[in-house]
């Protein structure tokens, strides 16, 4: 029996940056929803004036983060039923 073993190295840091790349993704777009909660959940007269700017980019940014991870799921998918 023959492993090729540069083969499996491959696959193992393949699979490895993908696995990191995509929780790192998902990450993104938890910490951007909490943020957005956070920001609109503030009282006070600070809170008022320029909350809606960074609500509205945070909760897009978590949105497109949230999009970038299903769609590499989908192509996961994709291949693998291909």
């Amino acid at each position: 029996m023959h492993i090729d073993w540069q083969a499996l190295g491959t696959v193992f840091g393949v699979s490895l940056v993908a696995t990191v790349g995509l929780v790192g993704l998902f990450t993104l777009g938890i910490v951007g929803l909490s943020k957005s909660a956070e920001t609109s959940g503030t009282s006070g007269t600070s809170g008022t004036a320029g909350s809606a700017g960074p609500t509205l980019v945070a909760r897009s940014g978590a949105y497109v983060c949230f999009a970038l991870c299903a769609a590499a799921v989908a192509y996961g998918i994709y291949l693998i039923v291909a």
